[in-house]
């Protein structure tokens, strides 16, 4: 009833512009829908989510990713309780602790933080040509130090809060041994289960942008994270908060005694430990989280963004498959004119996708706009009239959000 309230409204108006706050109108709109929403349109969320992440200053980029660390060590923190002396069983006790980790990736994501391991997904717009590969890797180092430093500071907090003395210091020695096991993995172990835990990660992440509601985010995290964690894969982030946490315990007589380690078995507990961890880790973290943006750009957003992509990354379309929508035959002024317009064709829509303030020009004042912009005629009125269809023959499938403001605001009649 309030949809049909809504919609029946914003019909009757002159212009769609006409009406006060329209994008809030659109979005409490699309938020009574009460499915969620489709693989296809999870794609194009999460490309612009991940631009968004890009263009941050760098101390709320820092910022964030000091929440993020630290609140993926929280989730490390409750892993390592929930398994103290738990005497479930081997099985039973890996799918408690990985209950117990997810409260990490919750609070990352309904909290809201920075985490290097679902930023990975960033090479989604970064495919499509909105994210310059230097801002993907600015982004990418900053979070990851970010996440490094979150991860020390809750190590120095749990240390000094004496957390590990809990249960007669088996809690502490239970962090001792999770560190030590880490450290100790090989160089191909370790990259081969952080590539499995960041898919794992960044398709919980993913289907977050499904979700119209905290309970379906936390759904959608619980499931993917519990299985990495059950199954011993590697994270880098929560390990920058595991390897730490074991080196200060290492220096424990009551939690090595716990234990019940010779010093030899933890010898390996140390910086150079840390980094033959963190190395393999990261590199197979990288590698798994971007598999997943890839094959889900390569699935929904291949052909549709295939201007933009081979415009910038014309060794992409070696690799894969790529064409752009079949283009009408050009008239007796030439090819060149043609090839012209579609670069400013391009130019206009990926503007128009990102820029509102631009979008609302052209539709109230379109000569205005478009002063600069090297167009036909023809081109001119598509754009002033929002004809979708004449416009994708040019320049292939627009995305559900441009296609819906050109029909609902170009298209609007002037007065």
């Amino acid at each position: 009833m309030a949809q049909t309230k809504l919609t029946n409204k914003l019909a009757s108006a002159t212009r769609i512009t006409d009406l006060p706050g329209f994008e809030v109108i659109a979005e409490k709109l699309d938020r009574l829908a009460p499915d969620a929403y489709q693989p296809a349109q999870v794609v194009c969320r999460v490309e612009e989510a991940c631009a968004a992440k890009t263009s941050r200053d760098t101390l709320t980029l820092t910022l964030l990713g000091v929440l993020a660390g630290f609140f993926i060590g929280l989730g490390g923190v409750f892993y390592t309780l929930a398994t103290t002396d738990i005497g479930l069983g081997f099985g039973l006790a890996k799918l408690v602790g990985g209950l117990a980790f997810s409260l990490g990736l919750i609070l990352v994501v309904v909290a809201g933080a920075e985490l290097f391991t679902g930023n990975a997904l960033i090479v989604a717009p970064w495919l499509s040509a909105r994210v310059s590969g230097r801002a993907l890797l600015r982004n990418w180092a900053i979070v990851y130090f970010a996440n490094f430093v979150g991860a020390l500071i809750l190590v120095a907090v749990i240390f000094h809060a004496r957390f590990w003395a809990l249960d007669g210091y088996r809690v502490g020695a239970n962090a001792l041994m999770i560190a030590a096991g880490k450290v100790d993995l090989g160089f191909w172990p370790a990259l081969f289960r952080g590539v499995m835990c960041n898919i794992l990660v960044c398709l919980a992440v993913w289907m977050c942008f499904s979700a119209r509601s905290v309970t379906e985010k936390v759904l959608a995290i619980v499931f993917p994270i519990t299985a990495f964690v059950a199954c011993g894969f590697e994270h880098s982030i929560a390990n920058m908060f595991f390897i730490p946490m074991g080196m200060a315990l290492a220096g424990q007589a009551e939690v090595v005694q716990a234990a019940g380690v010779a010093p030899s078995q933890i010898a390996n507990l140390n910086v150079l430990g840390l980094f033959h961890n963190l190395v393999p880790v990261t590199i197979g973290n990288v590698i798994g989280g971007t598999s997943v943006g890839v094959m889900y750009w390569l699935i929904f957003l291949r052909k549709e963004r295939a201007p933009e992509a081979l415009a910038t990354k014309r060794w992409l379309g070696k690799l894969v498959p790529i064409k752009t929508q079949p283009q009408a035959q050009p008239q007796a002024s030439g090819l060149d004119v043609l090839d012209a317009d579609t670069k400013a064709l391009i130019g206009v829509l990926a503007r128009a996708r990102d820029d509102s303030r631009f979008l609302a020009q052209l539709a109230e004042n379109p000569d205005k706009a478009l002063e600069g912009y090297k167009l036909t005629s023809e081109a001119r009125a598509a754009l002033a009239s929002g004809d979708v269809q004449w416009l994708e023959s040019r320049v292939g499938f627009l995305d559900e959000p441009l296609r819906t403001w050109l029909k609902s605001r170009l298209s609007q009649e002037k007065w």
